[in-house]
């Protein structure tokens, strides 16, 4: 049997362990980074305010140009000659053993960020809340801020995509979704739209869709519901629609030139040489030509506008760029837009050159000269730019009040002729 000092020993032991412990821990320090200073050691085990310092970084690389750089410029530097101004600047990327030279977006393509004053995050918010979708964020428009962003909620839009945000096309210079099988359309989506068009209080509204190869109609009879809807709840709106070509069925592009639209907008993108590499193979030039005439046919040559649009730097030569002038003229397509092709992601088309705002203000003139009604010519013009809407708006209204006047001046007529016949009769 163990001794009573022997139990008393090892019940002790631990007891006497743990209080050597903790009397050395409150007088210990442990210091990371050894210091001469016996004062500043013994400060620093004391717990203090003070965040600890941020661990340094280390990259060295000064070649990197700054943020500002990338954002249109609003300092107030000394302008640039034309010369300067235009020449396309290269920088070199990537690791020292694998550099390669790339070009820099020239200045005149530099936009601000979408920062989102008041309208851009109403607009945003009725979008979310109603489940629509917009070709400005789905083709990447560069003109989000300026046209979601208006002075005020009149001066804002956006143009709505119906039908989905998903194609069943996929042109190679397009970013939005492609699939083959898209989701079905949703049938509250022409209330919906005509009630967020209504809260903003518009007077000009653009409605685009994606390709619905899928359906029967190709979403015809949707577009055109929507029209109606829009149209009922505010007649005075004018109303610019931008469709596909319907695989060239012109029974359904009948159907939606006569839902009560204003302007009709059928795109050919590009040059007749280049739309089997750019545009998808269901699409062809001429298609697109006879879409665009049989609107004309349906509503009369002064009944409707017709508006089409033409990317610029995917190497379309001059003389082509005049051959498809020439053969919009023959259809008396009214307005035509030009813009910089601007590359969406690396699967896309290669920018072959960035046209220059003084050759985006030749072709303005030179289309104007052959007749067009309007043209918006520009590197950041897009079909849907808000800057050629206020001029459209002016034409259309003036047609409609010249047409208005000859019915007021038979009313009149027939109210004078009335007025005598009361007099004639009362004397």
């Amino acid at each position: 049997m163990a001794s009573p000092s022997a139990s008393l020993t090892r019940v002790c032991t631990p007891f006497r362990r743990a209080i050597t412990s903790s009397a050395l821990g409150a007088t210990r320090s442990y210091a990371t980074i050894p210091t001469s200073n016996p004062e500043s050691a013994a400060s620093s085990s004391t717990p203090t305010s003070t965040p600890p310092p941020r661990r340094p970084t280390y990259f060295k690389n000064t070649t990197v140009a700054s943020f500002d750089e990338f954002l249109s410029s609003s300092s107030s530097a000394e302008p640039l000659s034309s010369s300067d101004a235009y020449a396309l600047r290269t920088a070199e990327v990537g690791p020292a053993s694998n550099r390669r030279t790339i070009t820099r977006l020239p200045e005149w393509l530099k936009t601000p960020i979408p920062a989102g004053n008041d309208n851009y995050k109403s607009i945003k918010k009725d979008l979310r809340g109603l489940n629509l979708h917009t070709v400005c964020e789905e083709a990447r428009c560069p003109n989000i801020s300026e046209c979601w962003g208006g002075s005020n909620k009149n001066a804002a839009t956006a143009t709505i995509m119906l039908m989905g945000d998903t194609c069943t096309r996929g042109c190679r210079f397009c970013s939005v979704k492609t699939n083959r099988a898209p989701p079905p359309l949703d049938p509250h989506e022409p209330e919906h739209t005509a009630e967020a068009l209504a809260r903003w209080g518009l007077g000009y509204v653009v409605l685009t869709s994606v390709d619905r190869d899928d359906l029967a109609d190709g979403g015809a009879r949707h577009f055109a519901e929507t029209i109606r809807r829009i149209k009922a709840k505010k007649s005075s709106l004018l109303v610019e629609a931008l469709t596909g070509d319907f695989m060239g069925d012109l029974d359904m592009v009948k159907i939606v030139a006569e839902s009560g639209l204003d302007v009709y907008a059928h795109n050919i993108e590009t040059v007749e040489g280049l739309t089997p590499y750019v545009r998808d193979r269901r699409a062809t030039f001429h298609q697109s030509l006879k879409v665009l005439e049989h609107v004309k046919a349906v509503r009369g040559q002064d009944n409707i506008i017709t508006k089409t649009s033409i990317m610029l730097g995917l190497g379309e030569q001059e003389h082509e760029i005049v051959d498809a002038l020439k053969e919009l003229r023959k259809i008396n397509v009214d307005v035509v837009t030009f813009g910089q092709y601007m590359r969406p992601t690396k699967r896309h088309l290669k920018v072959e050159k960035y046209v220059t705002p003084d050759e985006f203000e030749m072709w303005r003139q030179r289309a104007l000269d052959m007749g067009f009604l309007y043209v918006a010519s520009g590197p950041l013009v897009r079909s849907s730019y808000k800057a050629g809407e206020a001029f459209i708006e002016n034409v259309l209204r003036k047609r409609a009040g010249q047409k208005a006047a000859p019915s007021v001046d038979e009313e009149l007529g027939k109210t004078l002729v009335m007025e005598e016949a009361l007099k004639s009769e009362g004397a």
